[in-house]
């Protein structure tokens, strides 16, 4: 067994050393047309400008209208931007329409909308989970039907699914965004191998935390969630276990947050290269992440728990 691991592992190596040494060229963008959900901020906004100054055609959707003119300032006038709540089939089928009418065939999709509701399972709500869910998981899967026509009208077109290391980590107080990546990932993998016939490329970025609107919101928003609830959920917790909690989540995003333009530079390559990766993990904190996932369930449990403190309600149970 360990020397098949072993094996493994040194066939890893030097294929991704064969990647860097002779790496694979980019396609010609020149009448190429690439669709991207969620380009208000972060990586969508990022990756439009980028595959703008490439040559290729960009349909950025935006969530807010507010941000339509300030993205069409920065892009060429081959670049098309337009309202798209992927939660929505009207948007949906506009943005169908809208691409359809400029060509017949997509060279990419790219799946980047997404939210985080943070909060453990005691304190968020059904509704918040299928908000998550809707946006994170559904919405992606709806676009991907919806195109799909188009993609697969010509060889090598692809999908790219803007996933997370939350989709093979599952960590405390985040469980409806872990689960919808989670589901994203699956689908992702499925996609790939039912679609492989139509030579259909699908890739998977994993990112760890990286300086984002989204991710950096994450405090605001579980400080938020606790003073929304109610006084038996607070009773049990305790003021001192969410205090920790807080300062636990806000040092992670302050010292372990990476330049957001490492997963723009992934996802470019995943659009623009002739041979994209099934999988990338931009940043240090996915790979450490994806290595200690292979580790005993029990073994993360502790690792996960380093620093936490126990909730109010815990020294009130009786002991046998």
């Amino acid at each position: 067994m360990f020397v098949i691991i072993g094996l493994i592992f040194v066939l890893y190596v030097l294929h991704r050393l064969y990647q860097q040494l002779f790496p694979s060229s980019d396609i010609d963008p020149r009448g190429k047309y690439v669709l991207i959900s969620g380009c208000d901020t972060g990586f969508g906004h990022g990756l439009a400008i980028e595959l703008d100054k490439q040559g290729f055609n960009v349909l950025a959707g935006i969530y807010n209208p507010d941000n339509q003119i300030s993205l069409a300032d920065c892009l060429s006038s081959r670049a098309t931007v337009f309202c798209l709540d992927i939660t929505r089939r009207a948007d949906i089928d506009a943005a169908y329409e809208i691409v359809k009418d400029k060509t017949s065939t997509l060279h990419a999709l790219v799946n980047n909308a997404g939210i985080i509701m943070p909060g453990f399972i005691d304190w968020i709500s059904i509704e918040s989970i299928r908000k998550t869910m809707d946006v994170n998981f559904f919405g992606h899967v709806a676009m991907t039907k919806k195109f799909l026509p188009l993609l697969i009208a010509k060889r090598d077109s692809r999908v790219v699914n803007v996933c997370s290391m939350a989709g093979f980590v599952t960590f405390r107080a985040s469980m409806s965004y872990c689960a919808s990546k989670y589901a994203l990932e699956s689908f992702s993998d499925c996609l790939r191998r039912e679609m492989s016939a139509w030579s259909l490329r699908v890739s998977i970025i994993e990112p760890g935390p990286m300086q984002t609107p989204l991710s950096e919101g994450q405090n605001r928003l579980l400080s938020d969630l606790w003073i929304g609830l109610s006084s038996d959920v607070k009773e049990r917790w305790g003021e001192d276990f969410t205090r920790n909690e807080l300062e636990q989540l806000n040092n992670a995003l302050i010292k372990h947050n990476e330049n957001p333009q490492k997963v723009v530079q992934a996802l470019r390559h995943a659009v623009t290269n002739t041979v994209p990766r099934i999988r990338y993990r931009p940043g240090w904190m996915s790979n450490i992440f994806f290595v200690l996932s292979m580790l005993p369930a029990w073994m993360i449990d502790r690792l996960l728990a380093m620093n936490s403190i126990l909730p109010a309600d815990v020294y009130k149970q009786p002991k046998e």
